[in-house]
């Protein structure tokens, strides 16, 4: 039962994320490029300086937010070749070790992103009009790439476990 409520929780967190943050996210893309492209440019003729950098790291924070969900929800695609032609056994072991090697890219992912991200500011990484560093930015790629590493590793454990990955459904209610 306790491993049910640890997926519960991650499956709770990542949901408040994917809607709280990425749908403010969208909003704010939507409602200001809107506002910015129809009244500002075009009735007023005076585009908000610096949208285009603010629409740019919007849609980096939802595209962040959206790797881990979308991993949860069995949303990243998956070719499967040859599973039909494996043994459930060992396609369940083969899920499982591409689970744990996929799991470690992201953890090096992540490691790689928070380098970047300290070396941002010394070599100018900033958004064009603004001057926005970049480096929050690799830092939140880097905990979102290393929470998919924790949806890959529960995905491992539920095929040791259960025999099966159990994914977030959006059409259920609880």
């Amino acid at each position: 039962m306790s491993g049910h409520l640890w997926l519960k929780a991650l499956d709770r967190l990542l949901t408040w994320l994917a809607f709280g943050v990425g749908g403010t996210m969208l909003a704010f893309m939507t409602l200001f490029g809107t506002w910015n492209v129809l009244v500002m440019r075009k009735v007023l003729n005076a585009p908000v300086r610096g949208a285009e950098d603010l629409m740019i790291l919007s849609l980096v924070i939802l595209v962040a937010i959206a790797i881990p969900f979308g991993g949860r929800c069995g949303a990243h695609i998956e070719i499967e070749v040859m599973e039909s032609r494996m043994s459930p056994g060992f396609a369940r072991w083969s899920m499982f070790a591409l689970r744990l090697v996929g799991g470690g890219l992201m953890l090096l992912m992540a490691y790689e992103l928070v380098e970047a991200g300290k070396k941002a500011t010394k070599f100018g990484e900033t958004t064009q009009q603004l001057l926005i560093s970049y480096e929050p930015f690799y830092f939140l790629l880097a905990l979102c790439v290393a929470v998919y590493a924790l949806v890959l590793a529960s995905d491992a454990v539920q095929l040791i476990l259960r025999g099966r990955i159990s994914q977030l459904s959006l059409g259920e209610t609880s």
